[in-house]
């Protein structure tokens, strides 16, 4: 069985005493690929960095969040576009829109997201997307892309009608361990089986949302990408496949998705 992590911000400090571990686990526990989330042009640069001292295990994403939609000015373009070209980038984000936090007022969040869809759309690569309290405008912005729409809702935990208005645009779910929450994911639990095959990606969203059914707790409280096959057992078992039929169907859509060959050797 092979599993691949589509998202996982493993340049994030809290990886840094242990980093190299957290890899190595994610091997043992069947993730065999790992891509890493940039989600500002510093953690793009890092994660770019990673996937370049692990080539064929790790990838990246180049991309700026919402949450920091101010940082991408036109001088700061060049920068992104560059990125971008890098072949260990496979997709443009984590970009897209947050109304929920407004850490960056709606409007500069808008342009970001504009320009974003426009480089996604020049570099040809499938674009990493995040959305939360701002399905309109995002469907919006979604609709008016100049490009092939390729991609993925990156952790996704919408209603049914998002979750329709986005594979009739052509997108990949991503299900984070959202969906192993008794509380928040009961929604979720109830939406997997509508997912295509073929269509569905999984990711951890590492270090963020640990699964809350996860036995025993780590201490630290924190995710990392070891834990996606508790996720994928979790995802399975709603759908009603076996373990190892869904780690084939995800697998082979995330490669399908981002261009990514088979698994190195040594791994399995």
């Amino acid at each position: 069985m092979e599993l691949i992590d589509i998202g996982v911000n493993l340049a994030h400090d809290s990886y840094d005493a242990d980093r190299d571990a957290v890899i190595t686990r994610a091997a043992s526990a069947s993730v065999v690929q790992l891509i890493v989330t940039g989600s500002t042009l510093s953690s793009s640069s890092a994660a770019l960095a990673l996937a370049r001292a692990h080539p064929g295990r790790l990838f990246a994403t180049a991309g700026v969040h919402p949450h920091h939609a101010g940082e991408l000015t036109a001088a700061e373009l060049p920068r992104l576009r560059a990125l971008l070209a890098e072949p260990g980038i496979l997709a443009a984000g984590e970009c897209g829109l947050d109304y929920y936090r407004n850490y960056s007022p709606q409007p500069a969040q808008r342009r970001a997201f504009a320009a974003q869809l426009a480089l996604a759309a020049e570099c040809g690569k499938p674009l990493f997307l995040h959305q939360r309290d701002a399905h309109l405008d995002f469907l919006a912005a979604l609709r008016g892309h100049a490009g092939a729409l390729r991609g993925v809702a990156h952790c996704f935990t919408g209603g049914e009608a998002e979750l329709h208005a986005y594979l009739e645009l052509g997108l990949h779910i991503g299900i984070t361990g959202w969906i192993c929450d008794e509380r928040r994911g009961r929604q979720l639990q109830a939406l997997v089986r509508l997912i295509p095959a073929g269509r569905l990606l999984l990711e951890t969203d590492g270090p963020y949302l640990l699964p809350r059914d996860l036995t025993p707790r780590p201490p630290a409280r924190r995710n990392e990408p070891a834990y996606l096959r508790h996720i994928a057992a979790t995802v399975a078992q709603l759908r009603g496949e076996a373990l190892d039929a869904c780690a084939a169907h995800t697998t082979a859509a995330a490669r399908t998705l981002f261009g990514i060959a088979g698994s190195p050797a040594g791994i399995c």
